[in-house]
């Protein structure tokens, strides 16, 4: 790898990154209570994003097609003609006759695994009588079109097809419409081409950025609307999402990856650092923090980090992440769950004596991993849960992504004789309160009509 020019790191082949990248925070430093406000973050997109996005979808929604034509040569996505956008079963059929049996193998482990925790978390219809005996439910059946988007960017994110087709392929939705970006050619990896085909996308489009939010949003000529929108992105796509909300129904605005470890004196430092560094290889905006009460912990982490980054390819992504990352010293175990509450980060491990114990107390996290033995990773992958989840402190008011969300609810209501006559004073009463006399007269023109 060539020589990089990063402040604080050494060039030595490879890029060399040394602790100091890393802020480093001790509950005995003075105005320790004051530099973990770091930690009670709200994710907020900034003025030029705003207005960026606010432009692409405003265009879009105008001018269809050649907007998105436009804005896909513009970020480096290829000159395209409106019939090329859509991907072709030609390319599709391709794509999956040169996946190698191994890379179908692990494809299809992963769905198989995301299909069997999905069908889990669906929400069942169901009926009862109320009080009064009226029959009341609740019916749930799957969005009729939903867009799914996956990023492209420095990785194929062949695990976000996965983890985010699956869902709606649990919830049998009948049209899930994927778009993911296309290289400076307008191709897409083969590899996330057939993963998109196996996990259930009926149409692939190759287009990414708010672009491809608002397409999915307002239609164009060729690319009809859908109902809900999914799946994780950068600072423009979750802006993009935020902005079309109410157009459409959104799943949660997934940002960068975060990780949080929680670790006591017992935890094997290698594997902490192995886990801080797997979230940072995602790059710019990923976020690693470590809560420790063992100052032996923290020093021997630090070590372990900046050995094991010299290692891995993807160093220049490592360095520009390491900038996020915190190494942070408790005073207690209780302090650092109070913190890990407060960052409501998107993973958390927790690498402790009793780590169910700590978990029960976590109250903001996306998916927490129990014993320092399971590795992040195998969220990301492979395990079931899918991995889109909330970030930048999200987490405090939304959940991860669930085959539920692929659901729409309807309530169901019916009245007999007996239900309507108990009902109807109660009904009164409350059309009385609120000077509502039309809503009353809707109860009791059934009663002057001699329905009972």
């Amino acid at each position: 790898m060539p020589c990089l020019h990063i402040p604080n790191i050494a060039c030595c082949g490879r890029v060399q990154i040394r602790y100091e990248q890393m802020k480093i925070l001790r509950h005995t430093d003075r105005g320790f209570s004051k530099s973990i406000r770091v930690l009670n973050r709200i994710s907020e997109p900034t003025p030029e994003v705003q207005s960026t996005v606010r432009e692409i979808l405003e265009d879009v929604k105008k001018r269809g097609d050649s907007m998105l034509i436009h804005y896909t040569e513009k970020f480096g996505g290829g000159k395209l003609k409106p019939a090329r956008l859509r991907v072709s079963d030609k390319e599709i059929a391709a794509a999956l006759s040169s996946l190698s049996s191994q890379v179908r193998r692990a494809i299809v482990a992963a769905r198989s695994n995301v299909l069997k925790f999905a069908k889990q978390s669906l929400r069942k219809s169901w009926s009862t009588q109320n009080a009064q005996g009226a029959t009341v439910g609740e019916r749930f059946d799957p969005f009729e079109r939903v867009g799914i988007y996956v990023p492209g960017g420095t990785a194929p994110l062949v695990s976000s097809a996965v983890m985010t087709g699956t869902l709606a392929l649990a919830a049998k939705v009948p049209e899930i419409v994927a778009t993911t970006p296309g290289d400076a050619e307008g191709k897409i990896n083969p590899v996330l081409l057939a993963a998109l085909s196996l996990c259930g996308a009926t149409e692939i489009y190759r287009l990414g950025g708010a672009q491809a939010i608002a397409a999915l949003a307002y239609g164009t000529k060729t690319i009809a609307s859908v109902r809900k929108v999914f799946g994780p992105g950068n600072a423009y796509v979750v802006e993009a999402k935020r902005q079309v909300f109410g157009t459409v129904a959104v799943d949660l605005l997934p940002g960068p990856s975060e990780v949080l470890v929680i670790a006591d004196s017992s935890a094997h430092p290698e594997w902490i650092a192995a886990d801080l560094l797997a979230q940072s290889e995602h790059g710019q905006g990923s976020i690693a923090i470590l809560l420790t009460d063992s100052t032996q912990q923290l020093e021997a982490v630090r070590k372990a980090v900046e050995d094991q980054a010299t290692l891995r390819s993807r160093t220049a992504q490592i360095a520009t992440s390491l900038k996020n990352a915190h190494l942070i010293l408790c005073s207690t175990m209780k302090q650092c769950i109070q913190l890990a509450n407060e960052f409501a980060s998107e993973h958390v491990s927790i690498a402790t004596r009793k780590p169910e114990s700590i978990a029960e107390k976590l109250t903001t996290s996306g998916a927490i991993f129990l014993g320092g033995i399971s590795p992040v990773a195998g969220g990301d992958f492979l395990a079931g849960p899918s991995h889109v989840l909330p970030t930048g402190g999200a987490g405090k008011s939304f959940s991860g992504l669930t085959a539920d969300q692929f659901q729409r609810r309807t309530s169901i209501l019916r009245f007999d004789e007996t239900s309507l006559r108990k009902s109807l004073p109660l009904v009164k009463t409350f059309c009385a309160v609120e000077g509502l006399d039309a809503h009353a007269s809707s109860f009791a023109i059934r009663r002057d009509h001699g329905f009972f």
